[in-house]
């Protein structure tokens, strides 16, 4: 007797297009790429060290050369005097003992008394960073005005960006989700509630709505950014979710999960939602490429990433002025990768919106 063989599933015939499509394949193997160096930039493993001074100032990338105008080390540099007082006052005791003559306490004739607590500040600065490393005259793709490796600065500025696009893609694909099931789902008031404050969000242009929220919450950081950009992007999964609800709800597996006696969270999360998660998924991966070029626009305009945390956007803020110099390989950098992990992203959601289409056989 024949074995019973099952239909494929939605994801089954779903992946099965998706590897037929060279195009989405690469691109998907773009967005792994990415994603693998931001797993290895945050566990350390790559671009750890991308503070450190390597370069000299706006030392240009390798395949340009030197530039002998800008090469400066660390030995040429002049060191901070001990004296803090009288910056001259170290010149005048040297100049003295080569003409054997006694160096008095201070060039006023008093002493410094924080001479010794600075003495041991510098001693326990040296001990920390260690002695000083001759900065390299040119990078494989420069250094920024402080001498950080522009392409250790990309990644880890890219974990930044990519981390703020995913997490608040999933915050704005989960409210979206909640409240348009929540309004196709019971209709009446619910619907009319979430209609209303759908239609409030969506009369304020974005842009603006997005600058409004991050001037009420006005503290700078990662985790604002994400929540400025989940709070105001959920409108797009909320319109399609709901207009699914309202359809699958009538439908009989619904009619019958309820002769059952089965919930009204059951039935939405339960029943209805499986057959509509494809709609969710597609639209995640539309917005993490949406909010990761807004987090480029908010950190360019100074909305951002705080100091001392690097992304895309606040390289641009740099780079903008490093343009006016013709030092033009920060720009370089983040703007290629930023184009790179956008395109391939946009490629392979096109890819996967095709590929779920049940319309497509």
């Amino acid at each position: 007797m024949p074995a019973h063989s099952t239909s494929p599933g939605l994801w089954t015939l779903a992946w099965r297009r998706l590897r037929q499509d060279r195009l989405a394949m690469l691109a998907l193997t773009v967005v792994g790429l990415f994603l693998a160096l931001l797993v290895l930039s945050a566990t350390g493993m790559v671009a750890a060290h991308w503070e450190d001074e390597v370069g000299v100032n706006y030392a240009p990338p390798s395949f340009v050369g030197p530039d002998p105008a800008a090469v400066r080390t660390r030995a040429a540099e002049q060191p901070a005097p001990p004296n803090a007082f009288d910056p001259l006052a170290d010149d005048i005791r040297a100049i003295r003992a080569q003409q054997g003559r006694e160096a008095p306490p201070d060039m006023y004739g008093i002493e410094d008394p924080l001479a010794a607590d600075l003495a041991a500040l510098r001693g326990a600065a040296a001990a920390q960073h260690g002695p000083d490393v001759e900065r390299r005259p040119t990078l494989p793709f420069g250094a920024d005005k402080w001498g950080h490796d522009v392409v250790k600065k990309t990644i880890k500025g890219g974990e930044t960006s990519i981390v703020v696009g995913l997490v608040a893609a999933l915050v704005a694909v989960g409210l979206g989700t909640l409240f348009g099931a929540l309004a196709g789902y019971f209709g009446g008031l619910v619907d009319d509630f979430f209609t209303w404050f759908y239609s409030v969000f969506t009369s304020i242009p974005s842009i603006l709505m997005i600058l409004t929220v991050a001037a009420v919450l006005q503290q700078k950081g990662v985790l604002t950014i994400v929540l400025i950009l989940g709070l105001t992007g959920w409108t797009g999964p909320y319109r399609l979710i709901r207009a699914e609800y309202m359809k699958h709800k009538a439908r009989e597996y619904v009619l019958a999960a309820d002769a059952i006696g089965a919930s009204h969270w059951r039935k939405m999360f339960g029943h209805i939602f499986p057959n509509v998660s494809h709609i969710a998924l597609v639209q995640m991966s539309i917005l993490v490429v949406g909010f990761i070029k807004a987090e480029v626009i908010l950190s360019f305009l100074g909305f951002g990433v705080p100091v001392g945390v690097v992304s895309w956007g606040s390289m641009l803020n740099e780079a903008q002025n490093e343009l006016i110099l013709g030092k033009w390989w920060q720009l370089t950098a983040a703007a290629s990768a930023m184009a790179l992990l956008v395109t391939a992203f946009s490629l392979f959601t096109d890819a996967l919106r095709d590929a779920l289409d049940p319309k497509i056989k």
